[in-house]
């Protein structure tokens, strides 16, 4: 058996190794009557604008109980310095803006377009929809949802990118080409578990005409688990999340279209101003070979609007060319290809108005082979509409540890 798969097989047991953990979660709530000793904790800033972007909300109308208007804006400023040629410049890195409505109770409705992605000319022309999609909630252990939707595969894609802390997703996440496709998924919470799996294609485009029913490019099939360990760990929340993906993809395909199979394990913990995300991933089945990666980011609120975040990434591949370097920015830096690739970050972030406003700065340092680049960056970050929920950083801030 190749290395790689018994490193595959090894992700697998650190899910089972949880187990015990699993049986003996501590949900952390006080009994009836007795203080919570956390709530003597001072908690996080409350967001100075938690509606923006909210049009209208009546949760008790027969018809219309929520309108929001939405969309997001991430530019930044780069310098990129390899050992084989550098780059720097500004790159309009997203641009939405979408809607979405909540009808009869249960019926949300969410669209959202993307705009031509230039980094060198800011044009915000339609280029096609990241979300078009229709869900009905039969209750909380149950959403039915029908359109093109994000591929949440792994915590670290899972995380949408208005939460993002870093300057990129992992390395390794980003080979997988993860991004929207039209798909028909199950979501829900039992207790402490919430699931997500569904099936998916593999193709998308301006042209939703044809991304719904062109049927050429292959499927996926991606399933996640996520359980709430509550205080088992002796921290304030912590969440273990497993999640897989297996995907026949044809010569047409545009997304998941380079592993045929990824399996992901992720234990997110937060603990007063610290959080510490650790995620192991392995993409099986790529003609240059299969590939493992390792993530660490720790981070800490100095105070409640500043944060310094790190991170290390680590991969590896059995082939030669098994793994590529990142195409923002260590590709124009003149990075390719390799078998193991190391990656340092340290960063500072500003939470001018909570999530919906920040400025990041940060550093990383990457190897490649033989090959380095030094990325540094400035980066803004802005957005409006409902907020995405999920374990830390999804939508939440920690309090800060000197004010």
């Amino acid at each position: 058996m190749p290395p790689v798969h018994r490193s595959a097989r090894w992700l697998l047991s650190l899910a089972a190794t949880t187990a015990p953990l699993l049986a003996q979660t501590d949900t952390g709530q006080a009994p009836e009557g007795q203080a919570n000793p956390d709530t003597r904790q001072r908690h996080a800033a409350v967001e100075p604008f938690p509606s923006l972007g909210l049009l209208h909300r009546d949760p008790d109308a027969k018809f219309l109980n929520e309108l929001w208007v939405l969309g997001r804006y991430h530019g930044q400023y780069y310098w990129a310095d390899g050992s084989d040629g550098d780059d720097e410049g500004w790159d309009n890195r997203r641009f939405r803006l979408g809607t979405q409505m909540r009808l009869f109770g249960n019926l949300t409705l969410h669209a959202q377009t993307v705009a031509e992605n230039d980094p060198d000319d800011f044009d915000p022309e339609y280029n096609g929809f990241t979300e078009l999609w229709a869900g009905w909630r039969f209750d909380e252990a149950f959403m039915l949802t029908i359109g093109q939707q994000k591929h949440r595969f792994s915590h670290d894609r899972n995380v949408s990118s208005r939460y993002i802390n870093t300057i990129e997703r992992a390395q390794l996440t980003n080979m997988f080409r993860a991004d929207y496709t039209p798909a028909v998924t199950a979501s829900g919470r039992i207790g402490p578990w919430s699931y997500y799996g569904g099936a998916f294609t593999n193709k998308a485009g301006p042209d939703m005409v044809g991304a719904f029913s062109d049927f050429d490019s292959g499927y996926s099939l991606l399933g996640s688990v996520t359980r709430d360990l509550g205080k088992a760990l002796g921290t304030d929340t912590a969440f273990l999340n497993v999640s897989a993906v297996h995907s026949d993809a044809t010569q047409e395909a545009t997304n998941l279209n380079y592993f045929d199979t990824g399996l992901a394990s992720a234990l997110i913990l937060t603990d007063g101003s610290w959080s510490l995300v650790s995620e192991a991933k392995a993409g099986l089945g790529n003609a240059n070979g299969d590939a493992v990666g390792l993530q660490v980011q720790p981070g800490w609120f100095l105070t409640d609007n500043w944060q310094i975040v790190g991170r290390y990434q680590y991969a590896w591949s059995d082939g030669d060319d098994g793994l590529r370097a990142q195409g923002r920015y260590e590709t124009l830096a003149g990075m390719t290809t390799g078998d193991s690739y190391q990656a340092g970050y340290l960063g500072l972030n500003h939470y001018l108005a909570g999530y919906r406003v920040r400025a990041l700065y940060g550093v990383e340092y990457s190897t490649l082979d033989d090959r380095d680049c030094w990325t540094f960056a400035v980066m803004f970050r802005v957005f409006f509409g409902p907020h995405s929920r999920g374990p830390f950083p999804m939508g939440d801030t920690l309090p800060g540890t000197f004010f």
